[in-house]
């Protein structure tokens, strides 16, 4: 199971903002954004002039490392939200939403993407009674989301689960927190993903 192993606050400060992909610590006064100034490298002030391609790059950069997806699953992922109906960004986030890894982590489940997809690779979690440890998953409405009965005296699981108050459950989403389960309720909508993504510039990248 491929996925990038190194240093994630580097990948924030790389963007030029908090991509949340450390949980808690992204709330913290010990967020590298708030932290140190500036992109990470010694020549970190000289990143080369402006240009359209530049801007379409940083973008796609950006929504990758949010959902934690390396370059094939994420161009794999954009070639079937192509084939779709509808608006082809749109789909693409979507599609990045109804992903397991996603959705025990919009769920409260865990604090962050990355700790959803190494939770959910270890087979903590249940969907419609059977264990999916595959972070890739697509949810559906309809379905089910639960943590195993033998992983719920998890401290992670049980800490996150406490702080649910300061990061709101979406609405396609239906969480349980005494029985441990989410339901989904509805597929995901634009509206719904309120993180800073642009995801035209993607689809023009792409288009090229």
């Amino acid at each position: 199971m491929a996925c990038y192993t190194g240093p994630v606050c580097r990948l924030c400060r790389r963007e030029g903002e908090k991509l949340f992909l450390k949980g808690d610590r992204c709330y913290s006064n010990k967020c590298a954004i708030e932290r140190r100034e500036g992109t990470p490298g010694q020549h970190s002030r000289f990143r080369g002039r402006f240009s359209e391609f530049k801007v379409q790059l940083r973008e796609k950069q950006k929504v990758k490392r949010i959902y934690g997806l390396l370059e094939r699953q994420f161009r794999n992922l954009f070639a079937k939200a192509d084939r779709m109906k509808g608006v082809t960004g749109s789909n693409l986030l979507i599609s990045l939403e109804r992903r397991l890894d996603n959705t025990v982590y919009r769920a409260g489940f865990v604090g962050s993407r990355r700790e959803g997809r190494h939770y959910v690779g270890h087979g903590h979690f249940m969907v419609n009674g059977k264990k999916v440890d595959v972070p890739s998953f697509m949810v559906k409405p309809g379905d089910t989301v639960s943590v195993r009965e033998k992983s719920r005296a998890n401290l992670r699981i049980n800490q996150s689960l406490a702080g649910v108050g300061s990061r709101p459950v979406p609405s396609w989403l239906e969480l349980n927190k005494d029985e441990f389960r989410a339901a989904v309720r509805e597929f995901p909508n634009r509206e719904q993903i309120t993180q800073n993504m642009n995801e035209q510039l993607i689809v023009e990248l792409y288009s090229k």
